[in-house]
């Protein structure tokens, strides 16, 4: 298959360092860059920019809720013209300082309880969907697999990268087991890749009981701010070439047509 591995990064902020973006970054091909609300900062933004373009690694924004002391993990139900204008703020904070380092801001992919509840729930998926899209309708949207996510994202015309996770597990309805549930998040690098392996060869999700949900997918997603977020990277991208699998872009999978 012809896939592309994306990491959440630059969510370190002040003194405050999060994750180690440069190794990632030399293993991804899709970046997710943090605009200052959950993480990042205007200079961490700026340092994770010029990083992923000196690797060629594609550069997308990663809106999140404005909770710094939650990490964006703390959900939040905010009237649609709030999230309207808070997804779009992240959208021109990012792009700017993309602009300005000569590098084009490809994508979107919202962050933590945004993006989980953008999975379930169709309004706040629509209202995010259409920020993104009267932002920059040529901007390819990240989304979950078997999210409604994913489903206002083609309603509101945008090229739609679906996306499955190697660090977390799944429920029986293929949404995301939560992060409080014993084995949930994956730790151990060997387990990434297997776990990433079953789904290539289930061609579906592969819930925690052992179901197979089937759906496409472009895109896996590796959290970049775990203790062995790096190790499980590389096990995940090694594994994938070793069995003949080619990694690129998501500008390469998703063309401007």
């Amino acid at each position: 298959m012809r896939l592309n591995l994306n990491a959440d990064l630059g969510e370190s902020w002040g003194r405050f360092r999060i994750g180690d973006d440069e190794a990632m970054l030399d293993i991804v091909q899709s970046a997710n860059v943090a605009c200052g609300m959950h993480g990042g900062d205007p200079q961490v933004m700026a340092r994770t920019i010029a990083a992923a373009r000196a690797r060629g690694v594609s550069v997308g924004a990663h809106p999140g809720y404005a909770d710094l002391q939650g990490f964006g993990r703390r959900e939040m139900h905010l009237p649609e013209q709030e999230l309207s204008a808070l997804v779009t703020w992240q959208l021109g904070a990012l792009s700017a300082v993309a602009r300005a380092a000569g590098v084009a801001m490809t994508h979107v992919k919202p962050h933590g309880a945004m993006n989980n509840l953008a999975c379930t729930d169709a309004e706040t998926a629509g209202i995010i969907a259409r920020a993104v899209a009267g932002f920059d309708p040529g901007l390819i949207l990240l989304a979950p697999v078997l999210s409604e996510l994913a489903v206002a994202g083609e309603k509101a015309g945008l090229r739609i990268a679906l996306e499955i996770f190697a660090d977390r597990t799944y429920a029986e309805d293929g949404q995301l087991a939560p992060r409080g549930t014993e084995g949930a998040v994956l730790h151990d690098p060997g387990e990434m890749r297997d776990h990433v392996r079953r789904m290539i060869d289930a061609g579906g999700i592969v819930t925690r009981g052992g179901a197979v949900l089937s759906t496409p997918f472009h895109s896996i997603c590796l959290h970049g701010d775990g203790a062995t977020a790096v190790a499980g990277a590389r096990a995940v991208s090694d594994g994938l070439r070793a069995d003949g699998h080619e990694l690129v872009t998501l500008p390469v999978l998703w063309p401007v047509a």
